[in-house]
């Protein structure tokens, strides 16, 4: 397959995921893909780091890798790939932006590969699944993840392989920052696993789990009822 079937297959599977003639939806969607307003889910991802932490120095560490893994995977995004590449984005490509659904306010000048919102989310729910080690939370940050890649195709901003790109990339780099926290911090601490109905193998608690998946549930909830609201 060569360089123009892959941007023709880009270009069809596009418009399968770009089906925006809902006006309800649409609201859902734009409310989705801000950064806004996931807010409340980072203060519950830094309350469970606080609560389950007893030293500044253990914090400290953790958000720093968090901060790393976002830096490497939007950072080397945003400051080097998409400069070099110099993809237009569906909405602004001549070629696409015609024949793809766009939706009133969402624009943006920037480069389209790759995502961005794909690689600093999945880097995100990469680094605290190795960190805290529960199955809902990691169905809860990878399922999370993926509404915030989904919404980039819906809304014509970025081609599936952007998001595919940006997908991996960020599962690499929240790995790669979680090692180096993994070896730095070890390196000073002992390594303990925990085996209790209370807490998981690295020994945060299953009830502080369930505010972050708690919370994480009411955002989408409020983006149901805000579209709601609007269209009504």
């Amino acid at each position: 397959m060569d360089a123009v079937s892959i941007i023709e297959l880009d270009r069809e599977l596009l418009s399968f995921f770009n089906q925006n003639d809902n006006l309800f939806i649409d609201g859902v969607i734009k409310t989705l893909t801000s950064g806004i307003t996931w807010i409340p889910l980072y203060l519950a991802l830094f309350y469970i780091v606080v609560k389950n932490n007893e030293t500044m120095a253990q914090i400290f560490f953790i958000v720093g890798g968090v901060l790393l893994s976002v830096m490497l995977a939007g950072g080397v995004d945003d400051l080097i790939v998409k400069p070099l590449v110099a993809r237009p984005r569906p909405v602004n490509d001549l070629a696409t932006k015609y024949i793809i659904d766009t939706v009133y306010g969402v624009s943006s000048d920037q480069f389209s590969f790759f995502s961005a919102h794909a690689a600093n989310t999945f880097a995100i729910a990469t680094f605290m699944a190795l960190l805290v080690r529960s199955g809902i939370l990691n169905f809860g940050l990878f399922i999370w993840a993926a509404i915030n890649a989904y919404t980039r195709l819906y809304l014509g901003m970025h081609y599936p392989s952007d998001v595919i790109v940006g997908t991996l990339w960020g599962m690499m780099c929240g790995a790669v920052a979680y090692f180096m926290y993994s070896y730095l911090y070890y390196k000073r601490n002992p390594h303990i696993n925990y085996i209790s109905s209370q807490y998981t193998s690295t020994g945060y608690s299953f009830i502080d789990v369930d505010i972050v998946i708690t919370t994480l549930s009411l955002t989408v909830l409020y983006a149901l009822i805000l579209a709601t609201v609007n269209v009504f």
